[in-house]
């Protein structure tokens, strides 16, 4: 006979996409007595947990459903519950219980089940706009809305790597953009710094996404991605547009990245508290000349190594004709040694717009990586 558990899970997979939480929280409440089930979401901007079924948002830093995000542990808090809703170290919100149990058994169940309402949420965000359309506090531009379409995600975690990236301003970014992804051997990731405004903007970042993707897919090494993209927007503009682009290879066995530097925003490492910019060998933007040969520089990464990639938005946001600056950036990295790579990126975003006293005018990208050293 199947638990509580199983038939929890066995809910969301058989639930319609439109009533994933709905069929949930009647499972719960047969299984488990819980009468009240809630799904927050964490907005574009990572500045608010918004209640699916709508209602007040939550962004009061310390409040238990923050401190479930943040920790990504059950957090229990005047017979509510509160347990991290995600994948493979996507956050995507939180779930709110209550009555929560007292069982330490059901707790754990309850986590589980949260886990699983996460998967089938990625599962669906394909098929249905409920779940995102929730997630915004304020509509997103057209060029924004393309330019989330096109991320891998937010964050990532393998044993061997953490990863996470945002884009500001988050509801009207226009050509900024990474992408990522991973076989178990290797990990690449590539960053965009675009240019141009609007949705022409998205548009040669969505070019150069998709060619790059087109590359890596053939199998093709580092340089060759570079080029193919290169001819890519070179045969389509002729020159008269093109992009920054910065694109990195780790060997997942030995901490071996290789790098292509094409016009690229500034890669900075921090190692044993120390922050340095890594000395790339900058070549033309993507796009720029017919034919362009690329070359790839090679990095020893050590176990504990904190990459930061940071477009030119971050370095040149201004207030009151005061520039954040490389000085700024590196105290402020420095101090993120503690924190989640989700963690460092919000934390760093959050101080960007304490500094310009609001949203940034100019896009900015900021990708976070931790290499956590080879594994068995």
């Amino acid at each position: 006979m199947s638990g509580p558990e199983d038939r929890a899970r066995r809910s969301l997979t058989e639930a319609p996409t439109d009533q994933l939480v709905d069929r949930l929280a009647a499972e719960l409440e047969r299984s488990y007595g819980i009468t009240r089930t809630e799904l927050y979401q964490v907005d574009y901007r990572l500045a608010a947990l918004l209640p699916l079924g709508g209602g007040e948002s939550i962004v009061t830093p310390g409040h238990p459903a923050w401190r479930c995000f943040d920790h990504q542990e059950p957090i229990v808090s005047e017979g509510t519950g509160w347990f991290p809703v995600g994948m493979r170290g996507e956050r995507r919100g939180v779930l709110r219980i209550a009555p929560v149990p007292a069982d330490p058994a059901a707790l754990a169940e309850l986590d589980a089940v949260a886990t699983a309402l996460g998967h089938e949420l990625a599962a669906v965000a394909a098929t249905t706009d409920i779940y995102l359309t929730a997630r915004r506090s304020r509509r997103l531009t057209l060029a924004a809305e393309m330019q989330w379409e096109l991320l891998p995600g937010r964050s990532r975690i393998r044993p061997s790597f953490s990863l996470a990236g945002q884009l500001e301003p988050a509801y009207a970014v226009r050509g900024d953009g990474f992408d990522w992804s991973d076989d178990g051997h290797r990990l690449w990731l590539s960053v965009i710094n675009g240019s141009g405004e609007g949705v022409a903007a998205s548009m040669l970042t969505s070019l150069a996404t998709h060619a790059l993707r087109n590359a890596r897919r053939a199998q093709l090494g580092l340089a060759d991605q570079a080029a193919l993209a290169d001819q890519a927007i070179y045969a389509l503009h002729r020159g008269e547009q093109h992009l920054s682009a910065l694109l990195l290879e780790l060997d997942l066995a030995t901490g071996t990245l290789n790098v292509v530097d094409a016009g690229s925003p500034r890669l900075v490492l921090l190692r044993d508290g120390e922050v340095t910019e890594q000395v790339l060998d900058k070549q033309f933007p993507l796009g720029m000349f017919e034919g362009t040969d690329y070359r790839e520089q090679r990095f020893e990464l050590q176990r504990g190594d904190r990459l930061f990639v940071v477009s030119d938005g971050v370095i040149d946001a201004t207030q009151e004709r005061i520039r954040y600056g490389e000085t700024a950036l590196d105290r402020f990295l420095r101090r993120t040694g503690p924190m989640e790579p989700l963690d460092a990126v919000r934390s760093l975003i959050g101080d960007l717009r304490a500094f310009v006293a609001g949203d940034l005018v100019d896009d900015a990208v900021v990708v976070c990586l931790d290499w956590l050293g080879p594994q068995p």
